[in-house]
């Protein structure tokens, strides 16, 4: 099994397609794809959602080595969120304006500097469609992670490779 099958762990389907795809590590080198996970804290860390870091972390690294794993929140979060998500490994950015400009942004940035093999997004906004796109065209796998049921794109669920909802 190879690229995108052997990647996400499906040995069936069409042949042609899973010869042609490929989830980057064999052509960068790597034993384990590198995944980047960038996790949208305004629409994921919601209390009606309840959702755990370590959670969030463990779906990514399903799918290789968590090689970038950033939490983006806004000037005004919580000093305590801060430090829980430093705790649990996670690099936190604060921005003064929109968060979804700046994980945006990096994540591209990311898929277009070859960083990672795996671009795993963590939100329930639509607006995250065109970096998964994006990725998707250069040949990375891409994973979509919805804060829960009623808090998942339908958008970015039929975008990425593979979407999880998190319990």
């Amino acid at each position: 099994m190879s690229g995108l099958g052997r990647l996400f762990g499906d040995d069936s389907g069409d042949s042609d397609d899973a010869a042609n795809a490929t989830d980057g590590s064999e052509r960068r080198g790597h034993d384990q794809p590198r995944v980047g996970l960038y996790v949208d804290g305004p629409n994921v860390l919601r209390d009606e959602f309840d959702v755990d870091l370590d959670d969030v972390r463990a779906v990514a690294e399903r799918y290789g080595e968590l090689s970038v794993g950033r939490l983006y929140l806004d000037e005004n979060a919580p000093a305590g969120l801060i430090q829980a998500a430093e705790a649990r490994g996670f690099e936190v950015v604060t921005t003064s304006g929109d968060v979804d400009v700046k994980l945006g942004v990096d994540a591209t940035a990311a898929t277009v500097e070859e960083a990672v093999d795996v671009l795993a997004v963590a939100s329930r906004d639509t607006d995250f469609k065109p970096v998964l796109e994006a990725a998707a065209e250069r040949g990375l796998a891409t994973v979509a992670i919805a804060p829960g049921e009623h808090g998942r794109s339908d958008a970015l669920r039929n975008t990425a490779h593979e979407a999880v909802t998190l319990d």
